[in-house]
This record gives C-alpha cells, structure tokens and sequence, in this order.
C-alpha cells in the first residue's frame, strides 16, 4: 500500500511517500514519513489534519492512495478578514463618491 503525507509552509512544500504491507493510520503514516523530523514546528495535538482536502482524525484509517494533509494554523480569522474588506469597501464608496 501506497500513501502520502503533505505538509508546506510558505518558502518550502514536502510530499512524502509512504509504502507499508497493512493499512495505517493517518497518525502512523505521518510518522512513518518522517516529516516530523523534517519539520520540528508541526505539533499533532494543535495542527489539524484532513485526507484529500476533508477534515480527518490521526486515527483515521487510510485507504491504498490516500493523501494525508498536514495544516498550518491560519494567521487570521476568516470571518474577521471578511467584516474588515466590508467595512473598508463601504468606507471607500462613501469618501470616493
């Protein structure tokens, strides 16, 4: 069985393969791979993680192909990001006018 574990932040990315005779977990397939090494900041109690884009749990089990995406944290609040464009484009219209 073939699996991936992925993981990039902004000035590098990492794919890496996986090969194991029996199914693993999302948790072991990350293990396995090696990127925790490669990437000390990755913490699996705080970084979520999901299986071809969906959210997933470390104990998961894997399917032959599946990919296992590790997530940074996000460094703003999507909800606030959007009311602070709303506020400023409302703003902009007012005083452009």
């Amino acid at each position: 069985m073939i699996f991936e574990v992925a993981y990039g932040r902004l000035e590098e990315q990492a794919l890496l393969v996986v090969e194991s005779e029996k199914t693993l977990t999302a948790q072991q397939a990350i293990e396995k791979s090696g990127i925790l090494d490669r990437f000390p900041e990755i913490d699996l109690k705080s970084n979520k993680i999901g299986i071809f884009g969906k959210a997933a749990k470390l104990d998961a089990e894997l399917a032959d192909g599946d990919r296992v995406e590790i997530y940074r944290p996000l460094i703003a609040d999507p909800k606030e990001a959007r009311k602070k464009r709303a506020a400023e484009g409302k703003t902009m219209r007012k005083g452009g006018g």
